[in-house]
């Protein structure tokens, strides 16, 4: 029998709403269906709060008025590797967020070893998910009461699991550069979904093709992402990067020859067979150039003032016992490495560095680019 409250209708989303800010701290997660479609969409919206479990059907139900829970200081909300969730809420819904607290996170921050919501919730609560939903299909309708009560415990115990993680940050003298860390993932910026043709090469086995048959290779990688488009199919379930060198190779001249191959979906198969075979015997312009930009998009002496700094922030992770990203991530060692600030004035303005970051690591980093 089901434990979770099931939201559908305004009313019902309106009254939640209105019960949420009676509580200063909340669990959120959301299912999306990028395995299933070409336009990703967030599909399910759980929330619990100590008492009671909620699931919210975004696809039957505006639920724009969220957003003040979201944005909302007052009440916390707590999430299991929240950027994936605050990017796909972003981008549906431009909502903003505030006061978070992210179980994923605290536990890179500790040390822990084993990070996932399963691993942990087994090694601290002795509890075990089923994790036979991971891959579901979230945008089909209706949704089988075994998925809804796989998707209210993803929220279910993170309230249990955020306590025994506060106790723990208080204890390492931790919790302030986990309330940075947490700051950090409200700024995180959804970008737009853009398709270009010259990303063939990132077809693995592209390179080992000779430059006729790399030309014909992204003919075709062009032509899965516009039937992926026209179906909403993930473009990888069109056509596996094995079919589509293998069609480049190969290159069919019958329907016949083009069912051998595997890996094509039956859409492409049944409706734009001849289409493709017709495709693959056209003349091709020459392939798109390889990108030839350095290691990490940085250039000579910048990529040097990085590699640098990671090995000294790699150095420092090792001795702490986290991860790199815990100490700061590379996009940051980066963003350092293209500015090469002379001074702490010019680091500041940069703002590059949050305010924990700043005052934890801007003068070893200083002083770190002086020994280059």
């Amino acid at each position: 029998m089901a434990t979770y409250v099931f939201i559908s209708t305004p009313s019902a989303l309106n009254n939640l709403i209105s019960q949420l800010f009676k509580s200063p701290i909340i669990a959120v997660d959301t299912e999306s269906d990028s395995l299933y479609s070409y336009f990703e969409k967030v599909c399910l919206v759980q929330i619990s709060t100590p008492e009671t479990d909620y699931i919210i059907d975004p696809l039957v139900l505006d639920i724009s008025p969220l957003g003040e829970i979201f944005a909302s200081k007052d009440v916390q909300k707590i999430f299991h590797a929240a950027e994936y969730d605050i990017l796909s809420l972003k981008r549906d819904y431009g909502f903003e967020f505030a006061n978070l607290f992210d179980t994923m996170v605290s536990a890179k921050i500790l040390g822990w070893q084993r990070v996932g919501l399963g691993s942990l919730l087994e090694t601290h609560l002795h509890v075990k998910l089923n994790k036979k939903f991971q891959q579901y299909n979230w945008g089909k309708r209706p949704l089988s009461s075994q998925a809804l009560n796989y998707a209210y415990m993803d929220t279910h115990y993170l309230h249990a699991l955020r306590q025994i993680q506060l106790d723990a940050l208080t204890a390492q003298k931790r919790l302030t550069e986990a309330r940075a860390a947490f700051k950090r993932l409200t700024r995180l910026t959804p970008t737009a979904k853009i398709f270009s043709p010259a990303d063939f090469w990132r077809v693995k086995g592209a390179k080992n093709l000779s430059a006729d048959e790399q030309a014909t290779l992204q003919s075709i990688f062009v032509f899965r992402d516009d039937i992926a488009r026209l179906y909403n199919i993930p473009p990888f379930k069109l056509m596996s990067d094995a079919a589509m060198c293998q069609l480049a190779q190969t290159k069919p001249k019958s329907v016949t020859a083009l069912k051998k191959i595997h890996g094509i979906h039956r859409n492409v198969q049944k409706t734009h067979s001849r289409q493709l075979i017709a495709l693959l015997h056209e003349n091709h312009p020459e392939a798109s150039r390889r990108r030839r930009t350095s290691h990490n998009g940085l250039k000579n002496a910048s990529l040097a003032r990085y590699e640098h700094l990671r090995r000294w922030r790699n150095t420092l992770a090792v001795e702490r016992g986290v991860e790199p990203d815990v100490i700061l991530p590379n996009d940051t060692l980066k963003a350092i490495a293209r500015l090469n600030p002379a001074t702490i004035d010019d680091l500041q303005t940069a703002e590059i560095l949050g305010d924990w970051q700043f005052s934890t690591y801007a003068k070893m980093v200083l002083e770190k680019l002086k020994t280059l």
